[in-house]
């Protein structure tokens, strides 16, 4: 005979309201979405648009794949400072790989080099490797732990990335700063001097 065990779950209400923010974001951002793609204003399919968003961010609720890593939203404000950059460094790695392509000697110098990843969350490394991958001229081909495995097709591409400059801007934008970074704690039993 199979017994029912019935558990009482506190239910945080801090974390319900970080809940209920990821689910509201996530329907605006989907209604918006659905109204840019579709781009009609009429009563009815406004109304049919916001039941078709309302059904799939309740499914997405029910899936339990609304949280701070499937819809980001603590990344929002900063995002909107690292877009720009990484829309320049793609608009110039395309310009140098364009340029490797057309040039009669092909300057194009294939190579497989390390790189090592500063972030301290997966979503960190995630937005660290798809930013490389975006770029031009380089493919992120495998992480381990805090090292990532990149293909790069330029000598420019692969110094670019060596430099550290990308790496320094996604953890800025994941705000976990490295510790090079953070003040020197004061020495034990009181203040410096």
């Amino acid at each position: 005979m199979a017994r029912v065990i019935r558990v009482k779950v506190r239910f945080s209400p801090l974390e319900g309201g970080r809940i209920l923010l990821h689910v509201l974001s996530l329907g605006l951002v989907l209604f918006l979405l659905w109204l840019l793609l579709s781009g009609f204003f009429a009563t009815l399919l406004l109304s049919l648009g916001v039941v078709s968003v309302a059904f799939v961010v309740w499914i997405a609720h029910r899936m339990d794949v609304i949280d701070h890593e499937g819809h980001p939203i603590h990344l929002t404000l900063r995002a909107l400072f690292y877009w720009p950059w990484l829309i320049v460094e793609i608009i110039k790695a395309n310009i140098d790989v364009a340029g490797a392509i057309v040039r009669r000697r092909m300057p194009v110098n294939p190579s497989v080099i390390e790189v090592k990843a500063t972030q301290e969350t997966e979503l960190g490394q995630v937005i660290y490797a798809n930013s490389i991958t975006l770029t031009p001229g380089t493919v992120t081909i495998d992480i381990d732990k805090d090292i990532m495995i990149v293909h790069a097709l330029t000598r420019n591409a692969a110094e670019d990335l060596e430099s550290g400059e990308m790496d320094r801007r996604v953890t800025a934008l994941e705000a976990h700063p490295s510790a090079e970074g953070l003040p020197r704690p004061p020495p034990p039993g009181g203040q410096s001097k």
